[in-house]
């Protein structure tokens, strides 16, 4: 990892992580995630992303190659518009950290992130 690398949590992957934590009570973690939160930056779920990643969820079906179930396609390519609208904005590269790589690699650089170093 060089020193100039920036780490950002997309909502979508907040709000994944989130839901599970509310549903299983785990009010640590909660508030361990809400620290992680105010010190990392973010990127805000907007229309247009929701818009381009209900086009990589059509585009995807229409060539016949889903890489998940319907429900976690869903936030995958949201996940994926969040970091083309980041790359455009910072004019630069960005690089999905994830243990769902099989999931991400058709659309976006993506790395396990137990390998980013």
């Amino acid at each position: 990892m060089a020193d100039r690398d920036t780490f950002y949590i997309a909502d979508i992957a907040d709000y994944e992580v989130r839901r599970e934590l509310i549903r299983s009570s785990k009010t640590a973690s909660i508030t361990r995630l809400n620290g992680l939160r105010a010190r990392i930056k973010h990127i805000p779920i907007d229309s247009l992303q929701l818009a381009e990643a209900a086009q990589l969820w059509a585009d995807v079906r229409l060539l016949g190659h889903p890489a998940a179930a319907d429900p976690a396609l869903d936030g995958d390519m949201i996940l994926i518009a969040q970091s083309r609208a980041l790359a455009r904005q910072l004019n630069g590269n960005v690089t999905i950290a994830t243990t769902n790589v099989a999931h991400l690699e058709l659309f976006a650089d993506v790395k396990e992130w137990q390998n980013i170093a």
